[in-house]
């Protein structure tokens, strides 16, 4: 297989792991420590989200030939991407928390849904709860009618009984 069809089929994976993702972030990593990348990876893992260092002709090329054009200032520099499937908030989160404490992981923005992401689209998804946590703040919201309900008719019960 010659180098150029080797690359083509680099970014047609690239394409699918895009295509598959709900959402993805691009970072810059200059300076992280190889044990920082493990660690990071593995936090990563933990909620299903592939984290890939890649060439950035590779990258750019993948991300255009699956409808992100228009992304190729974020591939410059040492460059990963994160990938996440499930969860549209789990890599930015993740992320985003690392380079807190971090400073050498840099977000440059990504991908979201079918939209190009921003930096500051990417930050403003990372500080939202994850689907379980949505989830858990939706039932909340759908619970307390039918408790003030409840409670309304208990006291109307008391009073009745008095």
């Amino acid at each position: 297989m010659s180098a150029i069809n080797k690359k083509v089929e680099e970014v047609n994976i690239l394409k699918s792991k895009i295509e598959e993702s709900k959402a993805t972030v691009v970072v810059e990593y200059a300076g992280l420590t190889v044990s920082d990348i493990k660690t990071l990876r593995d936090e990563l893992r933990e909620e299903n989200v592939e984290f890939k260092v890649i060439k950035n002709n590779i990258s750019a090329r993948a991300f255009e030939a699956a409808d992100f054009s228009g992304m190729n200032d974020y591939f410059t520099g040492p460059t990963a991407v994160a990938f996440s499937k499930d969860d549209v908030t789990a890599a930015a989160r993740i992320l985003n928390n690392f380079s807190k404490k971090n400073k050498a992981l840099i977000l440059k923005g990504g991908t979201l849904e079918s939209d190009i992401a921003t930096l500051e689209q990417v930050q403003e998804l990372a500080v939202l709860p994850n689907k379980e946590g949505m989830l858990s703040m939706l039932l909340s919201v759908m619970e307390a009618p039918i408790r003030g309900l409840a409670q309304v008719t208990n006291q109307i019960s008391e009073q009745k009984d008095n």
